[in-house]
C-alpha cells in the first residue's frame, strides 16, 4: 500500500477541489455506488457518541485519531497525539504513524477497504478514520476525516471533517475522494472487540501489532478474543502465551503453549516455548522432553530450538 500524507486545505480551495471532482467525474452527480447485498444493516445509521475535534493547520491526523480514541474510552486531545503521529517536515501524518499511534494507546488498529465494509462498520457502531484525496490524482491533497454515518435514501455519508462536525457529503463525491486514497480506512477498537467485518488472519495480525509495541495486556485481551472465535488459531495461541510470559504469568503461559502443542503437534515453536516456560518454573525434566520434541521437528526455527535445548541441558538440576 502506498504511504500517503494527509494535509489540510483552506475552505476556498476545498470548494474548488470538490467542484473539479464533480466536473471531471460527472457533470451531473449520479447516485453513489451503494454495494449490493447489504442485508442485515439499516438504510441509515449515525454514531452520535463520536466526539468532534476541529483540526488546526495540517492537524487532521491527530484530530481524527483523537476522535476515534476518545470514542473508544480514552481521554485524549489532538495535542496529545501531535508528536506521535505528525511529521512536521511533511506537514501531515503518515498512515503507519496513525496505526502506531492507536497501538501505543493500547487500542486495536484494524485497516479496512471498500464501501461495503465501511457501511457495515458504521452500522455496527464503529467510526472509521478515512483517508481522502481532496485534490486530483496529479495534484493530491491528503486529508483525514472520521466517517460517523450514512443515509442511503439521501445518498450521503456523514463525516467529522476539518472544521465541520456531522458534515454530509454526497456519496459519489466521497467515493471519488476516498478511491483516490485507495479506500484506506482505519478502525480503532478496544482490543477485545471485533470489527463487524473481521477476518481471522487480519485480526490476529492486528493484535500482533499490539504485542510488537509492548502493549502486552492489551495484546492478551486481543488474542483471547481471537481464540474465542477461532480456537485453533496457532498464531493467536503463540501470541497469547508470549503475552502471558511477558506479564510474568508463567502458569497461564504454560497452559496456552501446552494447548498449542496438543492441537498443533508438528509446531516446533509451540514445543520450544513450552520448554522455556517449564524450565523457568524449575521443571527441567519436562522442559527437556519438550525441547527435544522441538529439535526433532526442526524447521525454520531449528537453530533457536537447539539453543533452547542446550540451555536447558546446562542448567544444574
Amino acid at each position: 500500500m502506498r504511504v500517503q500524507v494527509a494535509k489540510k486545505i483552506s475552505p476556498g480551495l476545498r470548494c474548488m477541489v470538490l467542484s473539479a471532482l464533480v466536473l471531471s467525474g460527472c457533470a451531473v452527480l449520479q447516485r453513489g455506488d451503494w454495494p449490493q447485498g447489504l442485508a442485515g444493516i439499516p438504510a441509515k445509521s449515525e454514531i452520535a457518541s463520536v466526539p468532534f475535534f476541529p483540526q488546526d493547520e495540517y492537524q487532521c491526523g491527530p484530530a481524527a485519531l483523537a476522535m476515534a480514541l476518545t470514542w473508544s474510552g480514552l481521554a485524549v486531545e489532538p495535542a496529545d497525539l501531535t508528536e506521535k503521529v505528525y511529521t512536521a517536515s511533511l506537514k501531515g501524518s503518515l498512515q503507519p504513524a496513525m496505526i502506531a499511534g492507536a497501538r501505543r494507546s493500547g487500542r486495536l488498529a484494524y485497516v479496512i477497504s471498500g464501501t461495503e465494509p465501511l457501511l457495515r462498520e458504521i452500522a455496527a457502531g464503529h467510526p472509521v478514520i478515512v483517508l481522502q484525496n481532496l485534490g486530483l490524482s496529479w495534484i493530491p491533497v491528503w486529508h483525514y476525516a472520521v466517517a460517523v454515518g450514512y443515509d442511503t435514501a439521501r445518498d450521503e455519508v456523514m463525516l467529522h471533517s476539518g472544521l465541520n462536525a456531522r458534515q454530509r457529503i454526497p456519496m459519489p463525491v466521497f467515493q471519488n475522494t476516498w478511491a483516490r486514497a485507495e479506500d484506506w480506512g482505519l478502525l480503532v477498537l478496544k482490543p477485545g472487540e471485533f470489527p463487524a467485518t473481521a477476518v481471522e488472519g487480519r485480526f490476529v495480525e492486528a493484535v500482533l501489532g499490539l504485542e510488537k509495541v509492548k502493549q502486552s495486556a492489551a495484546a492478551a485481551d486481543g488474542y483471547r478474543a481471537a481464540l474465542s472465535r477461532w480456537p485453533h488459531n496457532l498464531a493467536a495461541m503463540m501470541g497469547l502465551g508470549n503475552s502471558y510470559y511477558v506479564l510474568g504469568d508463567l502458569e497461564s503461559a504454560e497452559t496456552v503453549f501446552r494447548r498449542a502443542a496438543a492441537l498443533h503437534p508438528d509446531s516446533g515453536a509451540a514445543w520450544n516455548n513450552l520448554a522455556d516456560v517449564l524450565l523457568r518454573q524449575g521443571r527441567k525434566g519436562e522442559a527437556l522432553d519438550a525441547a527435544r520434541k522441538a529439535v526433532a521437528l526442526g524447521g525454520p526455527g531449528q537453530d533457536v530450538f537447539q539453543k533452547t535445548l542446550e540451555e536447558i541441558q546446562a542448567v544444574t538440576p
